[in-house]
């Protein structure tokens, strides 16, 4: 055998001996998978990148804007010229809102096209590193962007379906045409698919999979929402007001197709629902795990989740819900969860997240056994640069432990307190001083006292309020706080930064290289970081025994820090609804702190911060809480 000498990552080396895989004779059936190579059991770059056949074609699909005309969605396609007419391809698809508007990763590329209106450059890498290794790769304008026609939806029927009749027409139904009407035929493609994408092209491919179409083998969501109502609500709690037809009209800009879509924008505003926050057939419209039209009982393609645990865009509950769901209905899954916030793996991971990628795609749609779905399903950044990995998730580890709120200000195990304690509504109260330790009459804080042992919470806290208010309608909000001196991923610019430096992921051609600058993790050492966050609308004055779910995490809290439960009605997130001063009194006996947690939690130490403690601090400071002696140890 042969051996072979590939470029990877701007380096060379020496590669494993190549193995043919495949009949490599003309007049493939259908059902083949091209000819490859495999160098140490993934498919090597065999075929010329430059030469590849570029074409662009209009897939027909149901009139989904109402104006009587069928759509007319946009695919751009890159494909092996070398097996035109010899054998058929499987295909990595990343449909997009974005192509002609925002751009595409985290250099913001766009298409780009000649005089003629041939595409010269795709964005992001996978043209690049896959159409060399035998797949085509296609890039999809979302129906009402770019060179595609009809109006934008927010994730509701004209994005998904739009986004589907492409992926059935490379199945050979339906029918497309090119820039001089001639019908196109998807001859090339043996009919699988494989759908990739980061926040919204991520949730296209969620969606699209949650229609059951057939022969979309395999999703990779990245950081990507699974129920629009969990993106633009939190429990009846409203993100932004008319936050639908706001994004719709975002990604319709720069499109080439003058569209009057007033009419649909206008119909979003006045049923989104922003009024009450309350779940309604406009969003169980745009809802892939149980919605009005689509299910995830219909999944039959695999699913490859990535999601940042500290993603404040995307919130975490998009993953973790999407997760279990898929999970119940026996789906084959694999999750990578890092400590980063809305950033695509290519950028904080890549080496490892490419080469993770590929050998999931050869054995999603190569059919190659390369054992990645015999190795844990899950990786979890649990601290900077520490994974953990698990054939589950939540880790199996995990017990719910419920910490009972005190007068005094503690949380523990055990006995219960039947007293009350109250706050006072502010929405000029700001999350950075809620959850500063010491008196706030805006908040109510409760503290375990430190760890004598690491602990690792995995999965979803929630919090059990009794509480009474006398607004027309209340809120609540709630934090998850990890007290304790480390080095943490940053919050800011969502914990990533662009580097001078580049890698390479691809041969190129003039007008599309395939080099990106790297990216790096924002660490520092905090004295205290937020967890997870929570909210919930409350409508009517009175009495209300609420359950408020936080984001899902997985996190280590090493020995010697405390947690903290931070209570308050102000917004940090969302919208207020209750703008005055109201009073808001909880029962503390009825309330409580469930944390899924794997650790021993009678390792929290008795004391914590008291009023007379936070005396010693200068104001607006934190304690280092390493350093702090803390009163009955």
């Amino acid at each position: 055998m042969k051996s072979r000498i590939l470029a990877y990552a701007g380096s060379v080396v020496i590669a494993a001996p190549l193995v043919l895989v495949g009949s490599g004779v003309a007049n493939a059936a259908p059902e083949d998978n091209p000819p490859v190579s495999l160098v140490d059991n993934v498919t090597a770059p065999i075929y010329d990148y430059a030469g590849a056949i570029r074409e662009t074609v209009w897939v027909t699909a149901p009139d989904l804007d109402g104006d009587g005309d069928e759509e007319q969605v946009a695919a751009d396609i890159i494909r092996p010229r070398e097996l035109d007419g010899t054998a058929r391809v499987p295909i990595i698809m990343d449909a997009s809102p974005y192509y002609l508007s925002s751009g595409r990763g985290n250099e913001a590329e766009r298409k780009q096209y000649d005089a003629d209106g041939n595409l010269v450059k795709f964005p992001l890498y996978y043209d690049n590193y896959f159409v060399p290794r035998g797949y085509a790769f296609v890039a999809v304008d979302m129906a009402g962007t770019a060179r595609s026609t009809g109006c934008t939806d927010e994730g509701g029927r004209s994005d998904i379906e739009s986004v589907k009749a492409v992926v059935e027409w490379l199945d050979g139904k339906g029918t497309a045409h090119d820039a001089s009407g001639a019908v196109v035929e998807a001859d090339w493609s043996n009919g699988k698919t494989g759908m990739i994408g980061k926040s919204y092209d991520g949730t296209l491919a969620n969606g699209v999979a949650a229609t059951g179409v057939e022969n979309l083998e395999t999703i990779v969501p990245i950081s990507a929402i699974s129920s629009w109502y969990d993106y633009n609500r939190w429990q009846g709690a409203v993100k932004s007001i008319n936050y639908p037809s706001s994004l719709s009209r975002s990604v319709a800009s720069n499109r080439t197709i003058a569209t009057d879509c007033s009419a649909r924008l206008d119909w979003m505003n006045a049923n989104d629902g922003d009024e009450t926050g309350a779940y309604t057939d406009f969003w169980a419209e745009r809802d892939y795990r149980a919605g009005s039209y689509y299910d995830v009982s219909k999944v039959t393609a695999s699913v490859f989740i990535m999601h940042g645990l500290q993603d404040t865009n995307v919130k975490t509950m998009n993953a973790s819900k999407w997760w279990e769901d898929l999970g119940e209905q026996g789906v084959l899954r694999k999750m990578w969860l890092t400590r980063l916030g809305h950033v695509d793996p290519f950028d904080s991971e890549r080496a490892l997240w490419v080469e993770t990628l590929h050998r999931w795609f050869d054995h999603e749609l190569m059919d190659i056994d390369n054992g990645i779905d015999r190795e844990p399903a899950v990786s979890v950044e649990t601290a900077p640069n520490r994974w953990e990995h698990s054939p589950t998730w939540p880790i199996a580890s995990a017990r719910t432990q419920s910490l009972n709120l005190h007068s005094d200000g503690t949380m523990m195990l055990g006995r219960k307190d039947r007293s009350t304690a109250s706050y006072i509504n502010s929405t000029s109260l700001s999350e950075a001083n809620a959850i500063r330790i010491g008196d706030n009459a805006n908040r109510l804080q409760f503290l375990t006292g430190t760890t004598k042992h690491d602990l690792r919470i995995s999965g979803t806290p929630t919090v059990d309020l009794d509480v009474t208010h006398t607004a027309p309608v209340g809120q609540v909000s709630v934090m998850l706080v990890d007290y304790g001196v480390m080095d943490r991923i940053s919050a800011s610019g969502d914990g990533a930064q662009t580097l001078d430096t580049e890698t390479c992921w691809g041969p190129a051609t003039a007008t599309d290289d395939a080099c990106y600058k790297e990216v790096g993790k924002r660490i520092a050492s905090t004295e205290l970081q937020v967890l997870a966050r929570g909210w919930a609308r409350l409508d009517g004055a009175g009495n209300h025994d609420v359950t408020v779910e936080l984001a899902a995490n997985d996190v280590v809290v090493p020995a010697g820090h405390q947690l903290g439960l931070v209570i308050s009605g102000s917004r940090n997130g969302v919208l207020p609804v209750d703008t005055a001063a109201t009073t808001y009194t909880v029962s503390l006996g009825d309330s409580k702190l469930n944390l899924p947690v794997s650790g021993p939690m009678a390792g929290f130490g008795p004391g914590h911060l008291t009023a007379k403690d936070t005396e010693k601090l200068s104001p607006g400071t934190l304690p280092d809480l390493d350093a702090t002696v803390w009163p009955g140890r």
